[in-house]
């Protein structure tokens, strides 16, 4: 997938014009607190053109008032629009890559299969069901599962990977996307999706925001931040009357600003943006969330259910040690078995050259060109090669290997099985026979990722569970756990055993995540809290999951994990600015409204602001300037560190909460000054 500036002048510029677009309300309506900023703005701009509209007079000379009238309702205009800008530009960065989708999901063409002839139509005119020929060159025209042949397909348009990956019928490896190339060989698919159903319009939704659904969380706190400016609209309902009793006269538009000064605009306004660019770091990381539930839930998740294989290990098991028994030594057993896997093209076997070759042993290929390569098969269980002098040279499974030398009346040494089990432990054993001598064993072992370990720590910092599944044998996944620094494992597990671990860690009342790409993985995929599938799997993974990783890569969970810790972190801390600013505005204008009518309240003018009227427009500049200066942070995220709960606590109220009291004393006051400096204000205001 095509990556693309976040600030780039063409993102930026479109996000000014759909900012503008946002004005109408019946898009504002579904942002409470903004909607109710632009029906004071309303009011003021009303206000402006009649300053007695209401049969109020405003306090000051008409000209005055219409003035100060007209400059709250510009500020006010701006406050809506720095909001709607931070969405937009949220947005803007979705449908730049959605735009890219676009250009890959042109109008195909397909073949399909009508009355055993093989018709051209359309791709949109595709249904589920349908069966279609693809051949070497051509575009797969819809998502689908092979059911005949094998062949090369270029996923660049949808992953981003260059190198192609292989597809064909059965197994794990049938599912196919729309919009990606058929580079060989031909296949025969069937459609798993409708029109406008497709994995690719799925994205394109998804990555423009288009669909994308509030979050439980996020709407639990639009519902609170409603209900903030319902109070405060009731107390300034109330406000007059009680000025009128203290002898103070206090205009609607006063009243507005005061108002909008007081509902926690800056959380309102930039909300929604928090979570667009919580989703849009899942989408850069190549990762697909079907919605931003499942990104809020990982930021909330307990429990990690993990595979070994490919997950924990790196995939393959390699060569780790020469373990001889008696009457040979390791650099004896390190030439045979490097020998014996000279023509050996598997993972295992080019491991065990290259630690021969670490211990200054190397044998080249073109020597031993007359020598015969014995291939690996299930039923002998070992492999080899004969030399041109009848040497015969083995490796294998200890218990074939044991039966090969009987077989040739040679003798097993009493030492083999020490060094048999001795291998077991987190590995597997290779027995390596010259004719019908025993050398010793090949110790195979899975090796652990580089930083895995590190990062299951950082996990525990967070205080997240680690769950290893594996379906090895107990003493190896013990292993294995240990090194990796699991908290437990699962071993000898079937699929059956994921669903019934998952049900055992919800029913304790934790967040369950975990990755898989068969179909057998699909059942734990759709129990699980957060279900990371892979892109190269199985389309019943896929469908259950609520994530797809486009890069196949399952250490990604772990990175979906941090960016649900950040999308959350960053809402916190964002909201404990924005009522920590608000509790600081209290301070400045309260007392600079009503001091000189209560004198008690003259100790709480800590800010000794001009006049009511400066604190009220110095107060609601601050409040609208304060919301682009913390748009970079709602695109970016707050830096997440692992650490525990209360530490995450302490650590949000004392930057984010001193700071969001300090910033509008600091604020508010420099304004004030430069208000005075311009001579802004008095009972009229100089134009």
């Amino acid at each position: 997938m095509e990556k693309r500036r976040s600030w780039s002048k063409a993102i930026a510029g479109r996000a000014v014009v759909d900012a503008l677009v946002k004005f109408d309300p019946r898009v504002l309506v579904r942002n409470p607190v903004m909607f109710v900023v632009e029906i004071g703005a309303v009011i003021t701009l009303l206000l402006t053109i009649q300053p007695s509209l209401f049969g109020i007079q405003s306090t000051g000379y008409q000209a005055g008032a219409r003035f100060y009238n007209g400059v709250v309702t510009l500020i006010l205009l701006i406050t809506i629009w720095f909001g709607n800008f931070a969405e937009a530009l949220a947005e803007g960065r979705g449908k730049a890559q959605a735009e890219t989708l676009r250009r890959t999901k042109a109008e195909l063409m397909a073949y399909v299969k009508r009355d055993d002839q093989w018709e051209k139509i359309p791709a949109s005119a595709l249904r589920r069901g349908d069966i279609v020929r693809v051949q070497a060159g051509e575009l797969i025209p819809a998502d689908g599962e092979v059911l005949e042949g094998i062949g090369s397909v270029d996923e660049s348009a949808i992953t981003g990977e260059s190198a192609p990956v292989i597809r064909g019928a059965g197994g794990d490896f049938s599912s196919v996307t729309a919009g990606t190339k058929l580079l060989s060989d031909e296949l025969i698919v069937r459609v798993t999706a409708n029109p406008g159903e497709t994995f690719l319009d799925r994205m394109i939704h998804l990555v423009e925001g288009a669909k994308r659904q509030k979050t439980p969380n996020e709407i639990a706190l639009t519902v609170l931040l409603a209900g903030l400016t319902l109070i405060f609209l009731i107390v300034i309902v109330c406000l007059p009357p009680v000025a009128q009793a203290l002898g103070v006269r206090v205009d609607i538009t006063s009243l507005v600003a005061l108002f909008v000064c007081l509902i926690p605009t800056t959380i309102g306004a930039l909300l929604s943006a928090i979570g667009i660019a919580g989703m849009d770091r899942l989408i850069r990381f190549n990762i697909i969330a079907k919605s931003g539930r499942a990104v809020e839930a990982a930021g909330d998740i307990d429990t990690l259910i993990l595979d070994k294989t490919g997950t924990i290990t790196i995939g393959n098991r390699l060569a780790y040690a020469f373990l001889p028994v008696q009457g040979h030594d390791e650099r004896e057993l390190a030439a045979v078995a490097s020998l014996c896997s000279l023509f050996d093209e598997t993972p295992e076997g080019r491991s065990v050259v290259e630690l021969a070759k670490q211990m200054g042993i190397e044998y080249r290929r073109e020597d031993y060109a007359r020598a015969r390569n014995v291939e690996f098969s299930a039923e002998t269980r070992m492999s080899g090669l004969d030399l041109p002098d009848g040497t015969r040279i083995r490796k294998g499974a200890a218990d074939a290997m044991k039966r090969y030398v009987e077989a040739q009346n040679g003798r097993v040494p009493s030492d083999l099985d020490e060094k048999v089990e001795n291998a077991r432990e987190g590995g597997t054993p290779l027995v390596v026979v010259e004719n019908d001598e025993v050398y010793g064993v090949i110790y195979l072992k899975d090796i652990v990722k580089p930083g895995i370990r590190e990062r299951f720590a950082e996990l525990r910092k967070m205080g997240i569970r680690t769950i290893m599944c594996t379906g090895d044998n107990a003493l190896t996944a013990a292993t294995i756990a240990r090194e990796a620094g699991v908290d437990d494992f699962v071993a000898e597990a079937k699929p059956e055993d994921k669903i019934r671990l998952i049900h055992r860690e919800q029913e304790a009342g934790r967040l369950v995540a975990m990755s898989g790409d068969g179909t057998n993985d699909a059942p734990a995929l759709a129990q699980a809290d957060v279900g990371l599938a892979m892109q190269s799997g199985t389309q019943a993974a896929k469908e259950a999951a609520n994530m797809v990783d486009l890069d196949s890569d399952p250490t990604k969970l772990l990175e979906v994990v941090a960016i649900g810790k950040q999308l959350l972190i960053t809402r916190g801390a964002i909201t404990t600015f924005s009522i920590a600013n608000d509790v600081a505005k209290y301070f400045a204008i309260i007392p600079a409204l009503f001091s000189a009518f209560i004198p008690e309240l003259g100790a709480l003018n800590i800010m000794h602001l001009e006049s009511p009227r400066s604190a009220i427009l110095s107060a609601l500049i601050f409040n609208a300037v304060i919301i682009p200066i913390l748009i970079p942070l709602a695109m970016r995220g707050v830096k997440y560190q692992p650490q525990s709960a209360m530490r995450l606590l302490m650590r949000n109220l004392s930057i984010y909460g001193v700071g969001g009291v300090i910033a509008p004393f600091v604020g508010i006051k420099i304004i004030d000054l430069a208000l005075t400096a311009a001579h802004f204000i008095g009972g009229g205001f100089s134009s």
